[in-house]
């Protein structure tokens, strides 16, 4: 591994003035990437920025209207572990508490998952449907991304130079809706998604037909994609089998993925209809079981 500083400051400001100096900067939250990066040389800098010690990069906010802000540099299982994630965005448990194992789960962040721009990371596709935005800073202000927006292509994300990924925002979840996040993998020794999808439902006041639906999809595309085909074939029908049926039909058409020792094209293909019919079924006995 190249030498580098290591930086660590208190305040957004000093991180900004730190960013600007000119030199080659890596940011870190949990590092669970990106030191394997550098120690395998597929990443170079010349200073190394730990944002974990600025205030509320490692919280976790819950709003009166029951949105939820998560520092970037949130270690997952402080994600998980909470009681009030668990009730109220449960397929981000999904996505958190699968991401490596235990103890990578207590240094790893959401924000970093987010940043490595994996095309098989597992929260992507859970923040999508749940309708997160990222709130980015830099030195000159602040804006806001969906997360669907925010891969540019494989390791690749649209953060500009200078500035830094600060909070995953959740809304509040709509009214009679449930997510669920499901993946697959080939043996736990392998512990990356083959293809995933992220789902959530909301029911009409029937309790029975789709009014909305987010379909999401992992590790079968250059990004993690939201599929709109796949929650028009949805909308208006009942909650059942052939709906179901129908976006997963329309999420295997939106997959465009490559082979690779993991998996084939046509098994990609495959799994990612097969996994969005088993997560709509997985969003749909959370609705239940809130009945």
């Amino acid at each position: 591994m190249e030498a580098f500083d290591y930086v660590a400051p208190r305040t957004l400001d000093d991180a900004f003035a730190v960013m600007g100096n000119g030199r080659r900067t890596l940011m870190l939250a949990g590092g669970t990437d990106v030191i394997i990066q550098m120690r395998e040389g597929r990443k170079h800098c010349d200073q190394v920025l730990d944002l974990k010690h600025i205030p509320g990069m490692q919280s976790l906010e819950f709003g009166p209207d029951g949105s939820l802000d998560i520092g970037a540099a949130a270690p997952l299982a402080v994600i998980y572990e909470s009681p009030e994630v668990r009730a109220n965005f449960p397929a981000l448990v999904d996505a958190a508490s699968i991401i490596g194992g235990t103890a990578i789960q207590s240094r790893a962040s959401l924000g970093g998952n987010l940043c490595n721009a994996s095309p098989a990371a597992d929260s992507p596709p859970a923040l999508m449907v749940l309708g997160a935005r990222l709130l980015i800073a830099s030195a000159s202000g602040t804006r806001e991304v969906p997360v669907e927006d925010f891969f540019a292509g494989p390791g690749q994300n649209r953060l500009q130079p200078g500035e830094i990924l600060l909070k995953v925002r959740i809304p509040a979840q709509p009214e009679r809706s449930a997510a669920y996040y499901h993946r697959f993998i080939p043996r736990n020794e392998m512990d990356i998604a083959v293809a995933s999808s992220g789902v959530r439902l909301q029911l009409a006041p029937d309790g029975v037909t789709v009014a909305d639906a987010r379909v999401a999809l992992g590790a079968v595309a250059p990004t993690p994609i939201l599929v709109p085909a796949a929650a028009a074939a949805l909308v208006g029908r009942p909650a059942a089998a052939e709906a179901f049926a129908a976006a997963g039909e329309a999420a295997a058409a939106a997959a465009t993925p490559i082979g690779d020792m993991r998996g084939g094209v046509a098994q990609r293909k495959h799994l990612a209809r097969v996994l969005t019919i088993r997560a709509l079924d997985g969003a749909l006995q959370r609705l239940k079981g809130a009945n």
